[in-house]
């Protein structure tokens, strides 16, 4: 069934996360052209490139959290947890670059609502 002009559905975060994760995970053997392509899909997904690029971001800030929480709870010292979550977050978003290009590129390439 076809909507109306003024009922246009608009992209979603939380669906460009997943796209971007998933065919993350999927294309990891091409180094720079799967995260790109990643990117690309997400951001098209994303709808605009002020959703694209939180949505290339937030997943490695969440993985860098999970990961202080974690450790915090396994060696019973917060000092540790911050270290390594901080680290890891630092890891995640220093290979991101690839992907938030893709995510941008996406997200300015998506239809403009009307």
């Amino acid at each position: 069934m076809s909507e109306p002009d003024g009922a246009r559905r608009r992209g979603s975060l939380v669906s460009a996360m997943n796209w971007m994760g998933g065919l993350g995970l999927l294309l990891f053997w091409l180094p720079v052209f799967g995260p790109l392509i990643a990117g690309v899909v997400g951001g098209l997904k994303a709808g605009s490139v002020g959703r694209a690029v939180p949505a290339a971001l937030l997943p490695a800030v969440g993985i860098g959290l999970m990961t202080m929480a974690g450790i915090a709870y396994l060696t019973d010292t917060f000092g540790w947890g911050v270290l390594a979550g901080a680290g890891v977050t630092a890891w995640l978003l220093a290979g991101i670059g690839p992907m938030l290009v893709g995510a941008i590129i996406g997200g300015a390439f998506s239809r403009p609502e009307r």
